[in-house]
């Protein structure tokens, strides 16, 4: 148990820092690289466009990861004085979180790098965050290899490219033919690279799961679950302002959760 929560404190941390190293190589080292091209006009030219484009996906990401921070899940135990609600069963949803120390309702999984429960809550931006996320970290990576191959002079036409350029920029570093920032950026794609991929396998994942109407925590139990159209559980999750959360960062606004609590 000290191990998770020490985890659970670990993890956040890790988080932020990629964030921060991501922000700094964008500013400091891609954008410079792409100023220095004279054909290009002032208005759209490529600095301008890709750190538009950055800075969208960052701030969507960020900003669902603090969503999903302040937003636990319905935690049991604030419903324990109202008789309506004592005379009721639990939900079959309902698990006892051993890092969060709660009861909590419609829960999913505990995720690490947020610090927290993820519930009826904070499910649809734990979603949003993983997706902006991954195209933040894969877009990352197509910036860092422009920037390697303007660079380094390397092409990457070949499909295998990628995959032998870590090996060989190692012997070439030791070798002083690769300077030590441009070592850190190669470092850093393959990272972005495992990144991008496990918050796109999350993503679409937990986008399965909400189609069908059931939470992680049900799966892994083999809990059974009524069945209902798939439009309903979008709409349960992503609400109706769905469009709307996918362009700006906020919180189940119209979602038949959040009426529920209402009530």
């Amino acid at each position: 148990m000290l191990a998770l929560r020490l985890l659970n404190v670990v993890a956040p941390a890790y988080f932020l820092c990629i964030s921060l190293v991501t922000f700094v190589l964008q500013l400091f080292l891609f954008l410079p690289s792409m100023r220095e091209d004279p054909a290009a006009a002032h208005l759209f030219s490529p600095a301008l466009l890709h750190g538009a484009l950055f800075l969208f996906l960052s701030a969507n990401a960020l900003g669902n990861y603090v969503l999903v921070i302040q937003n636990s899940p319905d935690d049991l135990s604030t419903f324990q004085g109202t008789s309506s609600r004592r005379a009721q069963c639990p939900p079959p949803s309902t698990h006892f979180c051993r890092v969060c120390a709660r009861v909590t309702l419609r829960h999913d999984h505990h995720c690490f790098f947020t610090g927290n429960c993820i519930g009826s809550r904070n499910m649809r931006n734990f979603v949003l965050f993983c997706l902006y996320t991954s195209l933040a970290c894969l877009y990352s990576m197509v910036a860092g290899v422009a920037y390697i191959s303007a660079v380094l002079s390397i092409s990457f036409a070949h499909p295998l490219a990628f995959l032998t350029l870590l090996p060989t920029s190692i012997s070439q570093f030791f070798s002083g033919a690769v300077l030590g920032s441009e070592m850190f950026v190669i470092l850093m794609l393959y990272l972005w690279f495992a990144v991008g991929l496990a918050c796109a396998g999350f993503c679409c994942h937990q986008l399965l799961l909400i189609l069908r109407g059931q939470t992680r925590h049900q799966a892994r139990k083999g809990m059974a679950v009524s069945a209902r159209p798939w439009r309903k559980n979008l709409q349960e999750v992503f609400g109706k302002r769905w469009l709307l959360g996918l362009l700006v960062p906020m919180f189940n606004v119209g979602s038949e959760s959040s009426k529920q609590q209402d009530k």
